[in-house]
């Protein structure tokens, strides 16, 4: 092929993509209207020639009801489509409709998979349920050191339900020694973004720490920031 055929073949590809994402802009901007149904067709058309941001929101307009009656069987559908092509948030939305019985009969093993996906893509919601059923022994053996590493991620990322969990473990000591400091600072955390349970289970902590115990969780609560994804 001539360098001539060569950049007329990358123009040409250009653009195609130009032009989807025009389309997607419009869809999207209709969608923001409240403009359910033309947003959804506008989406579907996209969907169906592969753009895989459409097939999400195609997915999602599906399991919402929104410009379609709502449908848990096509929403699956769609969700699949976009996660099999690296969407994490259609792989996260997948494990959930796996790991509920949504649309198709539940299925534990399903769910670890898509979850997982995700969570390596770096969703710290797909962390944390990847975690919990480690942590549970749901779809496979109790695995702590697995838990403590998953949820570690996604606590890391500011999700107060896994800073809650990760403050828990090293209370007890699960897959990890007993650390009465890291376990306050994670729950001081996790109550500071409005978990009730970590604001109880801080306090009982307390019960069991020195003085100096707890200004030093406190401390390190005060310095700590979120790390983005975790991956």
């Amino acid at each position: 092929m001539s360098r001539r055929l060569v950049f007329l073949a990358t123009l040409f590809s250009l653009l195609v993509v130009s032009l989807a994402h025009a389309g997607f802009d419009e869809a999207q901007e209709a969608y923001e209207s409240g403009d359910y149904v033309r947003a959804y067709k506008e989406f579907r058309a996209l969907a169906e020639r592969g753009n895989v941001d459409a097939q999400l929101r195609v997915a999602l307009m599906y399991d919402a009801g929104q410009g379609v009656p709502k449908n848990a069987s096509e929403a699956v559908r769609w969700f699949r489509k976009a996660a099999e092509q690296g969407s994490p948030e259609a792989q996260l939305k997948l494990g959930l409709m796996y790991d509920d019985g949504q649309g198709m009969p539940k299925n534990t093993s399903e769910a670890l998979k898509w979850y997982r996906k995700a969570a390596e893509q770096g969703m710290a919601e797909a962390q944390y349920n990847l975690g919990v059923m480690y942590h549970e022994g749901q779809g496979m053996p109790k695995d702590y050191a697995e838990a403590l590493k998953w949820l570690t991620k996604a606590a890391k990322q500011g999700l107060a339900d896994a800073q809650n969990n990760l403050g828990v473990m090293y209370a007890k000591g699960e897959g990890v020694l007993q650390d009465l400091v890291q376990a306050y600072m994670w729950f001081n955390l996790a109550a500071a973004r409005g978990n009730a349970k970590a604001q109880r289970y801080r306090d009982k902590v307390a019960e069991q720490m020195t003085p100096s115990e707890i200004a030093e969780a406190q401390r390190l609560a005060l310095e700590w920031k979120p790390k983005g994804q975790d991956y």
